[in-house]
Formats: structure tokens, C-alpha cells, sequence
């Protein structure tokens, strides 16, 4: 077996071990709700610029750290190039509600399809190796005669390996593509790209994270008077 021989079956091997190393790897935590335990740690605002405003309107209210103690995160498929996406609705919030905290990260798609997008690049090298080293590879598996089908792969040996290389990296996107752009606010689910079958528009979820804002404020006011 030549250096080519060996450096076709040897890379394959590592890549393989990586990716069942990585497949362990725990996908990112489910977002949870920080926003009620770092309520009493937030900064009042300052009377004296609420004295400059011009507006009554933004004397009353307020809203100038409006997003400071809340979280969105925006859960996205990576794979499905969303990451734009998730960058336009990151800037949007942030302008919107000076002091919110957006995370973006990915969402992974389920545990059946990660496990089989595994298996692809096995199936993928083993096929190459065999092109490339049946001979060797069929007589230390106890194989004294060939397979009929071997022939046919070594006969166009670039073809079948061109082949098996652009399909199965076909095949492995499909399956690593979750088509998710999930957005929590505080840790509630606020808009669903995989209930909804789209993505949400900056004027829709501006609504659905400010009134998810208002309520969790009207409930902390609520539970201050309680307290107080």
C-alpha cells in the first residue's frame, strides 16, 4: 500500500473519531428566565435626565433602559445560512430596547438526525477506501474472490468517488439542518419558525418582545406593591 493508499484511509479514520467525539458534545441549554432575579439590581434612572426630556410622555414612562434585565435569545439553524437573519433581529432589539441582552446561538436538529448525519462520512470513506484499496482491503476480511461490484467502482474509480463525495455532503446538510429560528424572551418561546412555517418580521417580533417587556414590568410592579 502506497503513501496515497495510506493517507486516503489514514484522514478519513480521524475525521470519523472527530465526529463521534463531537457528537457528544451537549447541545446549547434551554434558555431560562433571568429576568425576575436581577430585578431588584437594576439601576434606577437618573431623575436629572428625566427632568432634560422634552416629552411627557418619556417623562412618565420611563423607557430609556427599557430592555435592561430582559434576555432574548434567537435560536437558529447555522447550517441553513439564518445567521443573517439572527444578526438583523439582534441590531433591531438592541435599538429598540436600549439594554436588552440578545443572544444568538444555534438550534440543533433532533438527536436521530444528528446521530445519522454521523454515519454519512463513514459511508463516504469506507467506500472511497475500498476503491482505492479493495485488493488489500477484501482479503483481510476473508474474502478470497472480488465481489462482481467491486469491478464496476474500479472501473471508473474518480467517478465513484466524485460521486459518493458530493452526495453524501448533499445528504449530510439535509440531515445537520434543523430549519429553526426560535426567539425567547425571558425564556418563553415568543415566535416559532417551525410552528409558523416563516421567519417573523422586525415590526412583528418588536411587538411580541415589547409586550412580553410590558407584561413581565406590569407583574413586577405588581408583585413590588405586594412586597412593599
Amino acid at each position: 500500500m502506497d503513501r496515497v493508499q495510506l493517507l486516503l484511509l489514514g484522514l478519513p479514520l480521524f475525521l470519523f473519531f472527530s465526529d463521534v467525539v463531537n457528537l457528544f458534545v451537549s447541545p446549547p441549554p434551554k434558555p431560562t428566565d433571568n429576568h425576575h432575579h436581577h430585578h431588584h439590581h437594576q439601576t434606577p434612572p437618573n431623575p436629572v435626565i428625566q427632568q432634560t426630556l422634552d416629552f411627557p410622555t418619556q417623562k412618565s414612562s420611563g423607557i430609556g433602559g427599557i430592555g435592561i434585565g430582559n434576555t432574548v435569545n434567537i435560536n437558529f439553524c447555522s447550517s441553513c445560512s439564518y445567521r443573517g437573519n439572527a444578526v438583523t433581529m439582534k441590531n433591531m432589539l438592541e435599538t429598540s430596547f436600549p439594554g436588552i441582552n440578545v443572544i444568538l446561538a444555534n438550534h440543533p436538529p433532533p438527536l436521530p438526525k444528528r446521530l445519522l448525519s454521523k454515519v454519512v462520512p463513514a459511508v463516504q470513506f469506507g467506500i472511497i477506501g475500498i476503491v482505492m484499496a479493495g485488493e488489500q482491503i477484501f482479503p483481510r476480511l476473508g474474502f478470497m474472490a472480488l465481489p462482481p461490484w467491486y469491478y464496476s467502482l474500479r472501473a471508473n474509480r474518480f467517478g465513484t468517488i466524485s460521486t459518493t463525495w458530493l452526495l453524501g455532503n448533499v445528504f449530510q446538510s439535509f440531515l445537520q439542518s434543523s430549519g429553526a429560528f426560535e426567539v425567547y424572551c425571558n425564556g418563553e418561546l415568543v415566535f416559532s419558525k417551525i410552528r409558523e412555517q416563516r421567519f417573523p418580521g422586525e415590526i412583528e417580533l418588536k411587538d411580541l418582545v415589547g409586550r412580553k417587556i410590558g407584561n413581565s414590568r406590569i407583574v413586577d410592579g405588581v408583585g413590588g406593591a405586594l412586597w412593599s
